[in-house]
């Protein structure tokens, strides 16, 4: 394999991918055409996701759970109980012990998941396409409605439509639990609806002299739609435009405890149409005139082919992919290549990897907290266990714990948000507890550099790993070094 060939290579697997495998980079292959090939098919699972819950699952579940809640409050109150003691030897508060007892397993089960499919996936690209989407449309546990539906949605809105249309995809994330959950459109209402007409009238009647408290429109979803998630912030549309979308999306919500108990529920999606505002509504000076739920799909089908769309995510999958400020004429070239193909993934992917500014040699990003791990995993041929919680206190280390972004807008990724000078020392130290987990047999601490970083391995990363005192520190050097910080 010639140079060009090699450092072609390196970038589709640590910049493209998630990092190379000892020894992958030289047996690649045609750089490109591997990178095209993942790119239209489907992000392979191995496996690991057998078993676990469904988002209708768990909203079952946590019917039970709140049925059981009910009954240990009304235990409580009839003959209130010593509070049990932690190991700690803190009082551990009975609801909490019992969410765990319901769903801490599952939890894990998904952590973990993720974390080996991380390690072992053999379509890199695909797996960064997922995580890429993911971040896009960011849902954040530390918002406890939202906590057992991030990792789901993933799998069941993000994964399926990969390779399929952009709307396909979208649908999929806006009606899906975690969405709607973390953006309080289940609690959306539209003020002339029946329900919300229904709901004033018994008000007026109440006689104790409590003030009504009316149902209305809850405007978070369609806003984060079109500043994040499609549009993008400079698409020029106005608050009506907001307030007559969140109109349209009125009814979308999930199904009740109660339905979930009695009903045929075979949907973790539920269109309400009493919620549902009557009327035509009006959207970047179109007249959407459809009834119920197909009224914000309609608005979401023009949404999804809008040139305003097309060059927010090809801006944003080249700054991913290829550069924090990527060309212009990639980003163009990926712009005309969505909206001739009506929103199509695949043909956005295949411009940006098509495009020579994508194999460049000044074509580089930096390894995020999370990027960082992950490659480490996979250049060391480290096992991540069946047990998450060292990965993912690492993570929480370094500032990027998974599902966590704390804002609609997701993780950024750009490299001044990632290098503060703490931040650069706790690199280290997580390259240390990286190098403590990478199997002896037949280490040669060296040649797996060479084989995971390829040209991209500096002169004095080799020399100080060669003066190493034992194979520990020339690991930790490797993982700490410049190259192994960034994508290459």
């Amino acid at each position: 394999m010639g140079a060009a060939d090699a450092r072609r290579a390196a970038s589709a697997l640590n910049r493209l991918g998630l990092g190379a495998h000892n020894g992958e980079i030289a047996a690649l292959g045609d750089a490109e055409a591997w990178a095209l090939r993942q790119s239209s098919q489907r992000a392979e699972d191995l496996g690991v996701f057998t078993g676990l819950p469904d988002s209708l699952d768990y909203l079952r579940k946590e019917a039970q759970l709140q049925q059981q809640r009910r009954a240990l409050k009304r235990a409580d109150a009839g003959a209130p109980l010593p509070p049990a003691i932690g190991k700690d030897g803190k009082p551990v508060n009975p609801l909490a012990r019992l969410y765990v007892q319901m769903f801490g397993a599952d939890l894990r089960r998904e952590a973990s998941a993720r974390w080996q499919l991380a390690a072992r996936s053999d379509t890199p690209v695909a797996e960064r396409l997922v995580r890429f989407w993911s971040n896009h449309f960011a849902v954040s546990v530390d918002k406890g409605p939202a906590r057992l539906y991030a990792a789901p949605m993933e799998r069941e809105a993000i994964r399926p439509h990969l390779t399929g249309r952009f709307y396909d995809m979208l649908i999929a994330v806006e009606q899906h639990p975690a969405m709607l959950r973390y953006l309080d459109q289940a609690q959306s209402v539209g003020p002339d609806s029946p329900l919300a007409e229904r709901v004033d009238r018994r008000l007026a009647r109440r006689s104790d002299g409590q003030p009504a408290r009316k149902l209305g429109l809850n405007e978070n979803l369609a806003r984060e739609i079109m500043e994040l998630h499609t549009l993008g912030v400079g698409a020029h549309y106005t608050q009506s435009d907001v307030t007559q979308f969140a109109r349209a999306l009125t009814g979308w919500s999930l199904p009740t405890p109660r339905e979930l108990e009695q009903g045929d529920v075979r949907r973790a999606f539920k269109f309400r149409p009493f919620a549902h505002e009557p009327g035509d509504v009006s959207v970047l000076g179109k007249v959407y005139d459809q009834r119920g739920e197909d009224q914000a799909k309609a608005i979401l089908a023009d949404f999804a082919v809008h040139p305003a769309t097309a060059r927010h995510l090809s801006t944003e999958l080249a700054r991913h992919f290829v550069s924090d400020t990527p060309p212009a004429d990639l980003v163009d070239a990926m712009v005309r290549a969505y909206l001739d193909s009506a929103g199509d993934l695949p043909a956005l992917y295949r411009a940006m990897l098509e495009h020579p500014a994508t194999w460049a040699p000044q074509a580089h990003k930096i390894r995020t907290p999370q990027d960082l791990l992950v490659a480490g995993l996979r250049a060391g041929g480290i096992d991540p266990g069946e047990r998450p919680q060292p990965w993912d206190g690492l993570l929480m280390r370094l500032g990027q714990p998974t599902f966590m972004p704390r804002s609609p807008a997701g993780y950024t990724d750009v490299t001044a948000d990632w290098v503060a000078p703490d931040a650069l020392w706790k690199r280290v130290q997580v390259a240390e507890a990286l190098a403590e987990r990478v199997p002896r047999a037949g280490l040669d601490p060296r040649v797996l550099a060479a084989g995971v970083l390829g040209p991209s391995l500096r002169g004095d990363t080799r020399s100080a790993m060669q003066r190493a005192e034992a194979p520990e520190q020339a690991l930790a050097l490797l993982f700490a070094s410049p190259e192994f910080q960034w994508r290459v």
